[in-house]
């Protein structure tokens, strides 16, 4: 028995498209009746004798991109950016009309809840959106959450569920974290082959040296490689099963592969910097601003500037790299590319001396960075 997920009072399931939809793309009614029913019955609203009652799911639902494809007579997901968000307008509006009905059922409401990535790095959006979140689980509304993938755009999303589950388990502090796929757990490699073994545990990263993991399914984006990344970054225990063992999974049995957490859960706007967006460019580092921003993890300052690579603007994730190329670190930048060549190698104090007092900041704070070499762990907490 699986007591951290027994004892769990909040928990986050997130189910992936091939979970939701038929194989020609349309919603499947009755995979979500069932799994509607399954939360239901977690949150103690089924009228079970002894069911436990207090408790808050927060469901991360894909499926909007796919429930699109059959209305708009499309073979399959697109590839084009504009039509993905196209096609997800039209099948975001089904899915939340279906999880309306079928929690209905239970005298629940829910609430939809859209978001970039954008939102879990600027600090006004990421607080709004928990204040959202806990108001909802206040009112005892359950929230489905989704990528809102009618606005993103290839440089600011999450590029897949998963990571998205992950970084909402961290901003609701949820107790767990359950990944529904179209497989029942992780195997030592892909398990329609003879001698696949199922990973009933993972404690640390050397379990899972050698392990083969395969790639995305037929409609969504996400694969076992960003599972295993989501549960790596979630923070919490994390259950990966299939739809159809949504229930044990949450009853704590010994289903699917149990991620046990490790460490204190880092802060989600520096694991967005981390694991859910890519530099729009590059600054290079003299060798000691990188030892002030790897061992010290201090701002990276002007004076320690070397070079400037990309277009980029104040505020876009950029990537900070050694003398030798290599990346060190991700963060913030507080100046647009151009800027930067005529600050290189200046103090602060005779920045603001020459240019006026607005100069006198850093290339990038502190609290807008992350570290990505050596001790990534501990770069990531507060």
């Amino acid at each position: 028995m699986r007591e951290a997920v027994v004892r769990a009072r909040r928990i986050v399931v997130k189910a992936g498209s091939s979970s939701l939809t038929t194989p020609d793309g349309s919603i499947d009614a009755a995979r979500i009746d069932a799994l509607v029913d399954v939360l239901a019955g977690w949150r103690g609203t089924d009228g079970r004798p002894g069911a436990a009652k207090g408790r808050e799911v927060v469901f991360v639902s894909s499926g909007a991109i796919a429930a699109g494809l059959g209305p708009l007579g499309l073979p399959s997901r697109p590839r084009d950016l504009a039509l993905q968000q196209a096609v997800a307008s039209v099948g975001q509006g089904l899915l939340v009309a279906r999880y309306t009905a079928s929690f209905a059922r239970y005298g629940l409401g829910v609430g939809q809840v859209l978001l970039t990535a954008d939102d879990m790095m600027r600090r006004s959006h990421h607080r709004n959106a928990q204040r959202t979140l806990e108001q909802l689980l206040t009112f005892g509304v359950v929230p489905i959450v989704n990528e809102n993938d009618t606005v993103a755009t290839d440089e600011i999303r999450f590029g897949d569920n998963d990571r998205l589950a992950a970084l909402v388990a961290h901003l609701i502090r949820a107790d767990a974290l359950i990944l529904l796929s179209d497989v029942d757990a992780l195997y030592t490699g892909d398990p329609r082959e003879p001698g696949a073994r199922r990973i009933q545990d993972v404690r640390e990263p050397a379990d899972l040296d050698g392990v083969r993991l395969g790639g995305s399914g037929r409609v969504g984006t996400g694969g076992m490689v960003t599972k295993v990344e989501a549960a790596r970054i979630a923070g919490v225990p994390v259950v990966l099963t299939n739809a159809d063992s949504a229930g044990p999974a949450l009853a704590g049995e010994n289903v699917g592969t149990y991620f046990h957490p490790a460490g204190a859960q880092p802060s989600t706007r520096r694991l967005w910097l981390a694991h859910a967006t890519t530099g729009q460019g590059r600054v290079r580092l003299d060798p000691g601003a990188v030892e002030a921003v790897v061992r010290h993890r201090k701002s990276l300052l002007p004076a320690g500037v070397t070079g400037v690579e990309g277009d980029f603007s104040a505020g876009d994730p950029v990537d900070l790299c050694d003398d030798e190329g290599r990346v060190v670190a991700r963060g913030l930048v507080n100046y647009d590319a151009a800027e930067i060549p005529d600050l290189m190698g200046r103090s602060t104090r005779w920045l603001a001396r020459e240019l006026g007092p607005e100069y006198e900041r850093e290339i990038i704070h502190r609290d807008g960075l992350v570290v990505l070499v050596g001790e990534q762990a501990a770069s990531a907490r507060h």
